[in-house]
């Protein structure tokens, strides 16, 4: 991945439009537009598109005369990049620091099922191997 993760700093509608294409698998302007919430102009959407486009998030192929958009990347590496961007920006790149954030009940509620989920995975971690 370069140096400077194209995918860092997205604004809210970009992400909405990411998450669209994401969601449909691939998509035409017109899909994304029919996907949105509150949606801004088709014009406007295609701009994001492209820039989208241009960073390196989105892949197109010509259908006819309409162009199809896929993610570039898939949602897992998207996740992991956004994670490590967290950590990095907020938590000192402290995956510790970031779980304290999470487990913190001013900021989640974790249900009996997420915190015996979380315990499985730590003890998956300190045993990797079992």
């Amino acid at each position: 991945m370069p140096k400077h993760d194209p995918r860092e700093g997205l604004g809210a509608r970009e992400r909405q439009i990411m998450d669209a294409v994401y969601r449909l698998g691939e998509a035409s302007v017109a899909e994304v537009l029919a996907a949105l919430a509150d949606p801004p102009s088709y014009s406007s959407v295609r701009t994001m598109i492209r820039s989208l486009e241009a960073k390196g998030l989105l892949k197109h192929r010509q259908e006819g005369i309409r162009y199809v958009y896929r993610p570039a990347h898939s949602r897992e590496t998207a996740k992991a990049s956004a994670l490590k961007n967290l950590m990095q920006t907020f938590f000192a790149g402290s995956a510790a620091a970031t779980v304290e954030a999470i487990l913190d009940p001013s900021v989640a509620k974790l249900s009996d099922d997420d915190l015996d989920r979380l315990e499985r995975l730590i003890r998956q971690a300190r045993n990797p191997e079992e």
